[in-house]
C-alpha cells in the first residue's frame, strides 16, 4: 500500500511541467519543424512547393544577403554594448542608492515600455527628423551643417534598438546587483581597497551573471530585429530581418526565407556557445549560487 501511494508523488513533477511542455511542443516544436522542412523544398506560391532537399537555398541565402547579415550583426552588437553602457549605472544607483523608492525608479525605467513597440519605433522617427525638435533648432543655429542628417542612417538603426532593447539588459542586472549583499564591499572598503578596486574585484564579478542574461537577451532580438531599420533605416541599412519579411510577405519565397531564418539562428547560437565558452559559464553559474 505503502508504494503504491508513492507512486503518484514520482510523477509529481512531470504532470506539473506536462502543460508547459505540450504548449511548447505545439507552438514551437512543431512550427521549427516544419519550417526546417520548408527550407528545403522547391517551387512557387502558384505551381506549389515540393520538398526535394534542396540544401542549395542556405548556402545562396549566404552568398546573396552576407551584408545584410554582417550588418545585422553589427547593429545588434553596438545597441548590446551601448544597452550595457547605459543600463549598468542606472542599474547599479537603483540598487545601491535607491532605498525605499527602488521600486518607483524601476517602474519609471520600464514606463515607456508600456506603449507599443511600433509606436516608440516611430516617435524616435518623428525626433530625429531634420526639422524635429533637437536637430531643427540645432540647424536653425547653424550649429549643423546642411547636409547634416541622422534619420535613415545606421546611427538612427542603433539609437532604436538600444533604446527599445533597454530594459532587457537593464532587469537583468538589476537583479543580480539587488541580490548581492552590500558588507561585502564594506569589507572590501575595510581592506583598503579603492572605490573602483572594490567595484572591479567585487561589484562586477558578481554581477556578471546579470551582464551574461541580459546580452542574450539584448543581442538576439536587435540582431534579428526588422522594424528599426525600416522604420529608422534607409536602403543602405536592410538588416537581415528586413530580407526575411519580404521574402515571406513580398515574394512569398517561403523556402528562402525559412532558410534564411535558420541561417540567422544558427550563427546566433555559435555566437552564444562563443560568448559563454569565453565568459566562462561555469565561473558565471558559480558567481551566482554565491
Amino acid at each position: 500500500m505503502a508504494g503504491r501511494r508513492a507512486r503518484p508523488g514520482r510523477f509529481a513533477p512531470y504532470l506539473m511541467i506536462l502543460p508547459g511542455g505540450l504548449w511548447l511542443l505545439a507552438f514551437f516544436a512543431v512550427p521549427l519543424a516544419l519550417m526546417f522542412s520548408l527550407s528545403l523544398q522547391t517551387g512557387n506560391l502558384i505551381d506549389g512547393f515540393r520538398q526535394t532537399f534542396h540544401w542549395q537555398n542556405y548556402t545562396d541565402g549566404l552568398a546573396t544577403y552576407g551584408d545584410q547579415f554582417a550588418r545585422s550583426l553589427w547593429y545588434g552588437l553596438l545597441a548590446t554594448v551601448l544597452c550595457i553602457a547605459l543600463s549598468y549605472p542606472a542599474a547599479y544607483w537603483i540598487a545601491f542608492r535607491g532605498g525605499r523608492r527602488k521600486t518607483m525608479y524601476l517602474l519609471l525605467l520600464l514606463l515607456p515600455y508600456f506603449v507599443s513597440y511600433i509606436l516608440r519605433t516611430v516617435s524616435w522617427k518623428l525626433v530625429l527628423t531634420d526639422n524635429g525638435p533637437i536637430l531643427g533648432p540645432l540647424r536653425g543655429w547653424g550649429l549643423l551643417p546642411d547636409g547634416f542628417h541622422v534619420l535613415d542612417t545606421g546611427v538612427a538603426v542603433v539609437m532604436g534598438l538600444t533604446y527599445n532593447f533597454l530594459p532587457f539588459m537593464a532587469l537583468p542586472i538589476y537583479v543580480a546587483l539587488e541580490r548581492m549583499d552590500p558588507q561585502l564591499v564594506e569589507a572590501a572598503r575595510d581592506l583598503y581597497a579603492s572605490r573602483v578596486q572594490a567595484f572591479a574585484r567585487v561589484v562586477l564579478p558578481l554581477s556578471l551573471p546579470g551582464v551574461f542574461a541580459g546580452v542574450i537577451m539584448t543581442f538576439v532580438p536587435a540582431a534579428a530585429d526588422y522594424v528599426n531599420a525600416e522604420v529608422l533605416g534607409g536602403p543602405r541599412n536592410t538588416m537581415i530581418g528586413n530580407v526575411i519579411q519580404s521574402q515571406y510577405f513580398d515574394s512569398s519565397a517561403y523556402p528562402t526565407a525559412s532558410a534564411l531564418s535558420f541561417t540567422l539562428m544558427a550563427i546566433l547560437l555559435l555566437g552564444i556557445f562563443a560568448y559563454a565558452r569565453a565568459l566562462g559559464t561555469r565561473d558565471v553559474l558559480a558567481a551566482a549560487v554565491r
